[in-house]
C-alpha cells in the first residue's frame, strides 16, 4: 500500500451495545496491517433520532454528522494500512445512509444473550428494544444474505471461553492472516476511543484480553424480563448462524445432516400457531416433559389425502379420555391443524405426519394434573418421510429381554408418549444391528416389535397376536381386513417365538413403514429368506387402498 492515498480494505463489525465490541476493537487495534474507526456514524445516528446522551452536543460538535459524508469520505476514505476496522452499533445504521455501506467491504456480526447485556445496560441509558438494536441486526444478517454474502456470526461467550480459537476463526471467514497480536492488548484508554468512552468503556479500560466469563452470574432483574422476552428471539434467530460448533471451539461435533434435507424448512403447528422447525418448541412446564403425558398418532399423506384420518382421531380422542385430559380441542380444530399445516408446508404426497395432544401447561412443575390449567397443547408435525424400511429386500428382528407392558401395569390400548418400554427394546435391537425387536408378553409369547405390530403365514394361513399387550394398530386393522378381501384365512390367538422362528413368511405394520416383510429373526432365515407370495400379495393390496382412499386435503387439486 502506498502512504496516504490507497483505497483501503474495510471490515465492518456491527453488534448490540455491551457486546464485547470494544474488545473486539482493541483486539484488532493490535495488529499491524490495520487502523480502527470507533462508531464513525454515532452523530449521525443523534442527528436522525434526536436520542438523548449526556455528551451529545461535544459528540455533535466535534463528529461528522452527515452521514453520507462519513460513509464515502472517512468509513471508505482512502488509508495507510492494508485494513481498516470499523466498530459500528447495528441501531446506528439509520434511514438515508446510501446503500454503498452495505455492500462494500466485509461485514461480520457480533452477538451476545441479552441476558448478559441488559443488567449492566442501564447504568447510562435506559434500557429499551430500540436501544439494544436487536432487530435491526437481524435486518442487517438479512440483507446481506439476500446480496449474496452471509456475514460470520461470533457469539460472545465464544470469544470469552476460547479467544484464539474463535479470533481465528474469525479471521478464516474475513479471509485475513490471524495475529497472536490480537490476543492481548495493554490496560487504559486508547486514542482511537470515542467520545463516549468514559460514559461506556470503564471496565474494558481495565482488560489486557478476552476475560473469561464469571462462573455463575448474577440474579437477573425482573424489572427487566419483559424485554428479555422481546429480544431472546432476534438474539436466537442469529445464533442458529454462529459458527461454535464448528471451529469456534474445536469441536469435532459437526452438524448433524437430516435424513431428508428438505425438513430443514419445515413448518410445524404448536398450540394454536404453525411456526418455523426451530421454533416449534413447547413450554418446559408442558405435561409431555414433565411426565410424557400426552398422546399421539402417526398418519400418512397419499395423492393429496390423509389416510385414515378418522380413525387416527377416533384413537386419539379415546386415548385422551382414557388419561382424564380436560379441555380437549374439537376435532374439528385439529383437522383444520392438520390440514393448515400440510398446506403450508405444500405436502400432498410421501409426508408422515407425528400428531401430538399433551395434557397441556403446567402451573407449577409435578406429574399432578390438577396443576394443569391452561388446556391441552396441539402439535403437528410434518415430514418428507418415505416408509422407514426397505419393504423390498425385507427387514431383521431380534427378540428383546424387555418385556412389553402388561394391561396390569399400563393399557397398549392407550397410544401414550411414555415409550421407554419400547426405547429400551429398541436399543437391544440397535446394539444386535437390527431393523427391530421383537418384544414378549409377560409369559413369553410374541406380543408385537418395540414399533409395530407383527404377522407370520403358516402353510397359507395368517396369524397375528391378540393385541392383549400390543397396540391394535390402525395398518394392523386395515391389514387384517385385506388378508379377508384376499380370501386368506386369518387367526388372531397367542403365538409363541418358536412360530415366528419357523414361519413361511413374516411381515410387520405400521403408519411408518406401512408392510415390512420380515427375512430374519433372531439369525434364523425366514422362509426362503425372500418376500414371500401372500406378503407381496398384501403388499399390493395395501399400496392400492392407500393410493385411492383417505380424506382429500381441502383446495389440493392434483395437476
Amino acid at each position: 500500500m502506498g502512504e496516504g492515498s490507497e483505497e483501503i480494505e474495510v471490515i465492518h463489525s456491527w453488534s448490540a451495545p455491551r457486546s464485547l465490541s470494544t474488545s473486539l476493537m482493541y483486539s484488532f487495534a493490535q495488529r499491524n496491517d490495520i487502523e480502527v474507526l470507533d462508531e464513525p456514524l454515532y452523530a449521525n445516528f443523534l442527528r436522525v433520532t434526536g436520542v438523548d446522551r449526556p455528551y451529545k452536543e461535544e459528540l455533535r460538535s466535534e463528529m461528522e454528522n452527515d452521514g453520507n459524508k462519513v460513509v464515502k469520505e472517512v468509513i471508505f476514505g482512502a488509508g495507510v494500512k492494508k485494513y481498516r476496522y470499523c466498530k459500528h452499533i447495528a441501531k446506528q445504521r439509520v434511514p438515508g445512509l446510501t446503500n454503498e455501506l452495505m455492500k462494500r467491504g466485509k461485514h461480520f456480526i457480533l452477538i451476545r444473550n441479552p441476558l448478559d447485556i441488559l443488567p449492566s445496560f442501564e447504568k447510562v441509558v435506559p434500557p429499551s428494544f430500540f436501544e439494544l438494536g436487536l432487530a435491526e441486526l437481524v435486518s442487517i444478517h438479512s440483507e446481506l444474505s439476500e446480496l449474496g454474502r452471509p456475514p460470520p456470526v461470533v457469539d460472545a461467550a465464544d470469544l470469552r471461553e476460547n479467544p484464539e480459537a474463535a479470533l481465528r476463526g474469525l479471521c478464516e471467514d474475513l479471509d485475513i492472516p490471524f495475529q497472536d497480536s490480537m490476543l492481548r492488548w495493554e490496560a487504559g484508554p486508547k486514542s482511537f476511543d470515542g467520545i463516549w468512552a468514559p460514559w461506556w468503556y470503564k471496565s474494558v479500560h481495565k482488560s489486557t484480553g478476552f476475560a473469561p466469563a464469571k462462573k455463575y452470574p448474577t440474579p437477573f432483574p425482573t424489572s427487566l424480563y419483559d424485554l428479555l422476552e422481546q429480544s431472546l428471539p432476534f438474539y436466537n434467530m442469529l445464533k442458529r448462524h454462529a459458527r461454535r460448533s464448528s471451529y469456534y471451539l474445536n469441536s469435532t461435533s459437526p452438524h448433524p445432516s437430516l435424513p431428508d434435507p428438505a425438513n430443514e424448512k419445515l413448518l410445524a403447528w404448536v398450540g394454536d400457531e404453525v411456526v418455523p422447525r426451530e421454533t416449534a418448541k413447547v413450554s418446559v412446564f408442558d405435561s409431555v416433559v414433565q411426565g410424557g403425558d400426552a398422546v399421539w398418532e402417526g398418519l400418512r399423506v397419499y395423492s393429496g389425502k390423509v389416510f385414515k384420518l378418522e380413525e387416527h382421531l377416533d384413537r386419539l380422542f379415546d386415548s385422551a379420555k382414557a388419561l382424564a385430559f380436560s379441555n380437549v380441542p374439537t376435532r374439528e380444530e385439529v383437522k383444520k391443524a392438520i390440514f393448515n399445516t400440510l398446506l403450508r408446508n405444500g405436502m400432498f404426497d410421501n409426508a408422515h405426519i407425528r400428531l401430538t395432544l399433551t395434557r397441556g401447561k403446567k402451573v407449577t412443575s409435578g406429574m399432578n394434573p390438577a396443576f394443569n390449567h391452561y388446556g391441552c397443547t396441539l402439535i403437528v408435525l410434518a415430514e418428507w418421510k418415505p416408509p422407514i424400511y426397505d419393504n423390498e429386500k425385507g427387514i431383521t428382528l431380534v427378540t428383546a429381554t424387555t418385556r412389553r407392558n402388561s394391561p396390569n401395569n399400563l393399557d397398549s390400548k392407550i397410544h401414550h408418549n411414555n415409550l421407554l418400554n419400547n426405547i429400551l427394546a429398541k436399543i437391544e435391537g440397535n446394539n444386535a444391528g437390527a431393523d427391530d425387536a421383537v418384544m414378549l408378553d409377560k409369559d413369553g409369547y410374541v406380543s408385537e416389535t418395540n414399533a409395530t405390530n407383527i404377522f407370520l403365514v403358516k402353510k397359507g394361513r395368517v396369524v397375528t397376536p391378540h393385541a392383549d399387550y400390543c397396540l391394535p394398530g390402525i395398518t394392523r386393522a386395515t391389514v387384517m381386513e385385506l388378508v379377508l378381501k384376499e380370501s386368506l384365512a386369518l387367526e388372531e390367538r397367542r403365538i409363541s417365538l418358536s412360530e415366528f422362528h419357523t414361519a413361511d413368511e413374516v411381515w410387520t405394520t405400521g403408519t411408518m413403514g406401512e408392510l415390512s416383510p420380515v427375512v430374519k429373526i433372531d439369525g434364523r432365515i425366514v422362509g426362503d429368506g425372500r418376500v414371500g407370495p401372500i406378503t407381496q400379495r398384501l403388499k399390493n393390496a395395501y399400496k392400492n387402498l392407500a393410493k385411492d382412499s383417505g380424506v382429500p386435503i381441502p383446495t389440493y387439486q392434483k395437476s
